[in-house]
């Protein structure tokens, strides 16, 4: 996070990890990233509502924004709506004066009314202002529980972006992805065995794939399907 009383504030690299970056994510929707991109680099361009189920990779893309935007040399902040709920008010006004902000989970938020009142005010602002924002949530503003009619008018206007779960082999692509970019040797036998032996789902994956690089570097071994049943 930038810019807020939540944390720290992070170097660039520790903020928006290599990995999370627009170029490394796998099957994007037609005209995602070229929605996203215009955040980053041009003021006053569409604002985007990018909804889809846990582990579709939606921080990956808010945090690849902050990163792309921070490259042009303009100020960006990420903002975990979860670490705000309770107190949106505080959290939303120490972001102005950013050129782009990410905010992550709106979904959090549904229900409390004082939460949702501060995410319409700031909203406004930020149209008024030039800000640049990205949404992210779990599902389309009239699917996540929100209960001011006019906070879920105004995300409608936003361009919609619908992340799906991704398929076996884009699973089967993040997975090489990630591994090549480690400089880790998966052998083809061993990313099926991941594939078809172990919980399917990405986030579990690719943390599966962090373990086994570091025992991979620990043992000098390669990724091999018999280091794979003594790892797991």
């Amino acid at each position: 996070m930038q810019g807020t009383d939540l944390g720290p504030q992070l170097p660039l690299a520790l903020r928006y990890p290599p990995d999370q970056r627009f170029e490394s994510f796998i099957g994007p929707p037609q005209g995602a990233l070229a929605a996203l991109g215009a955040l980053a680099t041009t003021p006053g361009a569409d604002w985007v509502y990018l909804a889809g189920p846990s582990r579709t990779g939606k921080t990956h893309l808010a945090l690849a924004l902050c990163a792309a935007t921070e490259q042009q040399h303009r100020r960006a902040a990420y903002l975990p709506m979860a670490a705000a709920a309770g107190r949106l008010r505080d959290a939303l006004d120490a972001l102005e004066g950013n050129d782009v902000v990410a905010l992550d989970g709106i979904e959090v938020i549904a229900g409390t009314r004082e939460d949702e009142v501060a995410l319409f005010d700031f909203h406004n602002r930020a149209r008024a202002s030039g800000l640049n924002v990205l949404y992210t949530a779990r599902g389309i503003p009239d699917d996540i529980g929100l209960e001011l009619p006019d906070l879920r008018s105004r995300l409608q206007q936003c361009l919609r972006v619908m992340l799906d779960p991704l398929d076996e082999a884009g699973r089967r692509d993040v997975l090489r992805e990630r591994a090549q970019r480690r400089g880790l040797v998966l052998e083809d036998a061993a990313l099926e065995w991941l594939l078809t032996r172990t919980d399917r789902d990405l986030g579990t994956l690719v943390a599966l794939l962090d373990r086994l690089d570091r025992a991979s570097l620990a043992a000098q071994r390669r990724v091999t399907v018999p280091f794979l049943r003594s790892v797991l």
